[in-house]
């Protein structure tokens, strides 16, 4: 049950009344349930947040790594810009192990690093404190397993992406292609999966489903006036997603990219943001509902209809007045 149905009830609230409230509230059918999605959905949704929680508690362990290398005066993270690269991950372990020799040091150089052997050797150069116990004492009390770290970061593959075909896998679930919507990448797909599962039959439309996301615009009215029409603060991690595939949009040729930089010229980003997290949810609802095939028609049709419905509201405006527009 959804706790804003009953946060306004104006009398002492204890455990004991309270559910004798809930209870009558549910025999007089006023209280509408919360959504959850499936077993198999809920699930899969425990396993991404704990590997997202793992993701994010790895990048924590390893800023204390490189601050355990800078009292070490081992700059090696002003030569080699992602300690959890490639060149990175093969010389840590062997600073670990006590190697000292800078020559094989940077001999674990990977052949796309931009740096030369002679700068990693120079910033390999150490002082006369050991301190290689904080890096050694970090891994004392637990042995991790490597395979549950992230991939070294390459220029393909980001370190948060699963290793299997996520696109493929999806496909064969649902039937259709998410990542056809522009800014919904196959990882972060698979996370909104996760979030709002395959089934979206609980909301009758989209229109029903943005408000649940905290995506459509308030409605607080008081007196039949509206006081506020701000789109309401949520945690909501699925609503979080889509603000995240809506804020890639704004240097794509698209007609979604087109509508957030049109936004975010008048209203701003923040705005901006929102509003075309809207549109890719109500996108997202169709295709997952009713199996639609999202074809973007680009920014030139975009800018194109909008000319067109600002040149019809002018002269619908003008012919109030009792006047006519004429092309020059």
């Amino acid at each position: 049950m959804n706790a804003r149905c009953t946060k306004n009830v104006h009398e002492r609230k204890t455990d004991v009344s309270d559910a004798s409230k809930l209870r009558q509230l549910h025999s007089y059918g006023l209280l509408r349930g919360s959504f959850r999605p499936s077993a198999q959905i809920t699930t899969l949704r425990a396993y991404l947040r704990q590997r997202e929680r793992g993701v994010e508690y790895a990048a924590a362990h390893f800023q204390h790594v490189q601050k355990g290398l800078k009292e070490m005066n081992l700059q090696r993270h002003h030569v080699v810009s992602d300690i959890t690269g490639v060149t990175g991950m093969k010389i840590l372990p062997a600073i670990v192990d006590g190697e000292r020799d800078l020559d094989v040091l940077a001999s674990h150089r990977d052949v796309r690093c931009k740096a030369s052997i002679e700068t990693i050797k120079a910033s390999l150069n150490e002082n006369d404190r050991p301190l290689e116990a904080t890096l050694r004492a970090l891994g004392s009390d637990n042995e991790y397993d490597p395979s549950q770290l992230p991939r070294p970061r390459t220029k393909t593959k980001q370190v948060s992406t699963p290793s299997f075909g996520v696109r493929a896998a999806l496909f064969g679930v649902l039937g259709v292609d998410l990542t056809e919507i522009h800014g919904m990448g196959p990882s972060l797909s698979l996370k909104l999966v996760g979030e709002c599962g395959t089934d979206l039959r609980a909301w009758p439309s989209a229109k029903h489903s943005t408000p649940w996301l905290y995506l459509a615009p308030g409605n607080k009215i008081s007196g039949g006036k509206v006081l506020s029409s701000r789109t309401r603060r949520s945690s909501s991690r699925a609503a979080a997603l889509l603000r995240l595939a809506a804020f890639t949009l704004g240097r794509s040729d698209t007609a979604l990219g087109a509508f957030y930089r049109r936004l975010a010229a008048r209203a701003g980003k923040a705005k901006a943001v929102a509003a075309s997290a809207r549109k890719i949810a109500v996108l997202f609802y169709n295709t997952l509902r009713y199996g639609m095939t999202y074809k973007d028609p680009g920014a030139s049709h975009y800018e194109e209809r909008y000319l067109n419905r600002v040149l019809g509201n002018l002269k619908r405006r003008a012919k109030a007045f009792g006047y006519g527009l004429q092309n020059v």
